[in-house]
């Protein structure tokens, strides 16, 4: 008995020095400041080392690498030291005796020391891990994201192991508090997920932001880039982090900056608040980037939005730059240029030379895009583009991917002196009934190309390419009649555009959606309103459909998207049959949440709800206000230059349309010169039809001077006719009146804005304003007039002018086929009694 209490007492004691002695090692790792020291630990302590002592190790080593700046890391001189390895063969070994959460913490640290994912090690906690969560073991939230994330990086986000971790979440969903967990959760589990877990991950990201006060910007950025995989364009989550984004703006880099544009780009959305932080902070740093990597990303950033000053320097630095970058970069710096509409000849030049020892490196999708930019930048390189139509019918000929083979069909048509040949044509029939839509589009648009630009080399596969359109047409009006699903439909028709979809299945398209029209509901109008106004298609059904649907669910409706919806209607000048429940509902909706829109967003839903005859006070106010004219000036500065004009031009309707119709807001006027500028760069021409048209007019008034062509009304409307009768309906000459024009190089303009014009006419006198209209002014197979023209001819009306408006259905029609039946038909206009 004393000899066994002895023994278990000496064994207590060595026990106890065991335990002091570890513990005096765990503290001496963790007190490790260099890599080296941690290093030297493990090589005097090998046989001592526990499995606590080995994790912690690992860990202490990526946060001594943390705690620098990238370029100071050296994650290579760790991987590659012996201990290191020493340290990955222990882990190994001992994987089955960690505790849970040190197997992912493992797991994390060496992956952020950049060991491969297939690593054994690696791949020994992953499936240890995965054990545990089929004993249904459970992770704590931040280890459960921790471990997904780790699985994200290790490219496993397809796996079963995934899908777990996903069906865990969903069910501890209610329970995740924490931001930086959800949103770690969000993009490691997008690919697994349910439309429905999706809607409420959203839910629960919009509920977390609310109720943070700080958000760090890598929450909002990982919560942008989980919309992005899902490609779900989600404005009130977009707008929370791009708030965030404009706070933490000081603070952010080039990289940081460019993965925001990137995103932005990819999900359609836009902010130019974030525009102008951006060029600000990089405008000032523009000579801190030296390296064709951070350059790249610097030009596409600040290239379309640079002065013309920042720009010439960032051509140049580009040209200079030139051989340095890499096929990826060269891609960019196209992609660019194209954006920024750029025609320096010169720096196309370098990046052509440079692709020529780049083009076998891209894959498919890459040499699409290539050909792409290069033929809109009008490279006239013809050796670069022998070789791209060599690789693209490789790929042609080894494709698989219907979508592949459309698009590559697509671009070979764009390419200079492309022609038709029977392997494409052969390999197009083969995947036609795969097809969706959009891909039967490309082929078709490809096929009408080569028509009208190779007459000679058609004729010898015309046989074939008129059997190929005809099974073309065949595929889309049975794809059309097998649809079942709205949704499915509208996706396939946002990327569909040309003459096929407008000519050729248009008709049975909206049929299509006639059919399926119980499925519209508030999440598919904005869809849907898109594509009706994209064919400019006036379908009362579908219209009406989409006012009721929207009005039953006006809050689930986000403000921006209200503004497309209200687009659709005021476009197309079609009133829904509850008219002022339907406007006054989106209005109240909108006014409600004004500051949902930047300023240059105002000014287009103001424009919209002005041609479709209302002016929100609220609305008018806010733009008509200094302040607010000022921003939009400065935001204005860094949109792409064709949402520029369009903005500008926009706020001069909505100028006239406020001066006109509402009078009480007292408005002034303050586009004269704007307008002046405007029409002076882009003067009508005189076509052969309005000379005609004028020859017609002075035959039936009794010479040229009773008429005046291109004339610029007060308010700055252009017609094509104007001529004045007085209360006998005597045509008066312009040189008889004492009436104020000015000969602007065939346009005329009356400077007479308010009651001057009315004042040099004799008592009883009218303005006559004609105009012609072709099918530009008419919905699609529709004689009903769209919005812009209508309201145009109200405006005429209201400064006093008759308006004629000639049709093209009627004056191109049979019954006016001689020039005596288009006289009378211009007489009987003129003449007729008001």
């Amino acid at each position: 008995m004393l000899c066994l209490r002895k023994v278990c007492l000496f064994a207590l004691r060595r026990y106890q020095a065991r335990t002091l002695s570890s513990d005096l090692l765990l503290s001496q790792i963790n007190s490790c400041t260099h890599e080296d020291e941690v290093f030297s630990l493990v090589g005097r302590n090998k046989a001592r080392l526990s499995e606590k002592h080995v994790g912690i190790a690992l860990n202490v080593l990526w946060q001594l690498q943390k705690k620098r700046p990238f370029p100071l890391r050296t994650s290579d001189y760790i991987r590659n030291h012996s201990q290191f390895l020493s340290l990955c063969i222990l882990a190994e070994n001992k994987v089955e005796h960690m505790e849970n959460e040190a197997i992912v913490d493992t797991l994390y640290s060496i992956l952020r020391l950049n060991v491969e994912g297939h690593d054994s090690l690696a791949e020994v906690l992953v499936a240890e891990a995965w054990k545990r969560l089929e004993r249904q073991v459970l992770l704590s939230l931040p280890a459960l994201s921790k471990f997904a994330l780790c699985l994200y990086k290790q490219r496993r986000h397809l796996s079963p192991l995934t899908g777990k971790i996903a069906h865990i979440v969903n069910l501890k969903l209610d329970s995740i508090q924490d931001i930086r967990i959800l949103s770690v959760l969000m993009i490691s589990i997008s690919d697994v997920i349910s439309q429905s877990f999706r809607d409420r991950l959203l839910q629960k990201a919009e509920q977390l932001l609310r109720e943070e006060d700080e958000v760090h910007f890598n929450y909002a950025k990982r919560i942008t880039q989980f919309l992005q995989n899902v490609k779900l364009t989600y404005h009130p989550l977009l707008e929370k982090c791009n708030k965030i984004f404009l706070k933490s703006a000081s603070h952010l880099d080039l990289n940081n900056i460019s993965i925001v544009f990137g995103l932005y780009e990819q999900l359609g959305f836009d902010s130019a608040e974030f525009r102008l932080v951006a060029k600000q902070l990089l405008s000032e740093s523009i000579d801190d980037y030296h390296d064709p990597e951070t350059f790249a990303k610097l030009f596409f950033i600040l290239g379309p939005m640079a002065g013309s000053k920042v720009r010439e320097r960032l051509l140049v630095t580009a040209a200079h730059m030139a051989e340095g970058f890499s096929s990826h970069q060269v891609l960019v710096i196209l992609k660019t240029m194209q954006k920024m509409k750029c025609r320096n000849s010169h720096l196309l030049n370098k990046m052509v030379s440079v692709l020529h020892k780049h083009l076998d490196s891209y894959h498919v999708l890459q040499l699409i895009k290539l050909t792409q930019y290069l033929v809109l930048l009008r490279c006239h390189d013809q050796e670069l583009f022998s070789k791209l139509k060599m690789l693209l019918f490789g790929f042609l000929k080894s494709s698989i991917i219907p979508a592949d083979t459309a698009a590559i069909i697509r671009v070979l048509a764009m390419l200079p002196s492309s022609q038709v040949e029977e392997i494409i044509i052969n390999k197009a029939t083969s995947i036609l009934p795969q097809c969706r839509l959009h891909h039967l589009n490309y082929i078709a648009t490809a096929l009408v190309k080569w028509n009208h630009c190779d007459q000679l080399h058609w004729q010898s596969t015309s046989e074939l390419s008129v059997r190929l359109l005809q099974k073309l047409n065949d595929c889309g009006f049975q794809r059309l009649q097998k649809a079942r699903n709205l949704n499915l439909l509208l996706e396939e028709l946002t990327h569909a555009n040309g003459d096929w979809l407008q000519e050729v299945i248009m008709e049975e398209t909206v049929a299509t959606c006639q059919r399926l029209i119980d499925q519209i509901t508030w999440a598919n109008v904005l869809r849907l309103s898109f594509f009706l106004i994209k064919t400019n298609h006036r379908c009362s059904l579908l219209l009406d459909r989409i006012a009721s649907v929207t009005v039953q669910n006006i809050d689930k409706i986000h403000p921006f998207e209200m503004y497309f919806i209200l687009s659709l209607f005021s476009v197309l000048n079609y009133d829904p049959p509850p008219n002022e429940e339907f406007f006054e509902s989106c209005i109240q909706h909108l006014t409600s949440n004004l500051s949902c829109f930047e300023t240059h967003h105002l000014v287009l839903l103001g424009h919209v709800l002005a041609v479709a005859g209302y002016f929100p006070p609220a609305l008018i106010k806010t733009i008509f206000n200094v302040s607010f004219l000022s921003k939009l000036d400065a935001q204005l500065e860094v949109l792409p230059d064709t949402l520029k004009q369009r903005v500008r031009s926009r706020l001069m309707k909505l100028n006239r349309a406020v001066c006109l119709e509402c009078p009480e807001f007292h408005i002034p006027w303050f586009h004269e010169r704007y307008c002046h500028r405007v029409f002076c760069k882009g003067r009508s021409r005189i076509n052969p039809l309005r000379q005609h048209v004028h020859r017609m007019l002075a035959e039936i008034l009794g010479g040229s001077h009773y008429a005046r062509m291109s004339v610029l009304t007060p308010y700055c409307y252009e017609i094509d006719f104007e001529c004045i009768l007085d209360k006998n309906k005597k045509p008066l000459s312009y040189m008889a009146q004492n009436v104020l024009l000015s000969d602007l190089e065939g346009i005329h303009w009356r400077y007479d804005i308010k009651d001057e014009g009315r004042k040099a006419l004799p008592p009883g006198a009218q303005r006559i304003a004609l105009d012609f209209l072709d099918s530009k002014a008419f919905s699609k197979d529709s004689h009903h007039l769209k919005g812009e023209l209508a309201v145009k001819k109200r405006h005429l009306e209201m400064l006093g002018y008759r308006v004629v408006q000639i049709p093209h259905f009627e004056w191109n029609s049979m019954v006016l086929s001689t020039k005596d039946e288009q006289l009378a038909y211009l007489r009987r206009h003129l003449y007729e009694t008001q």
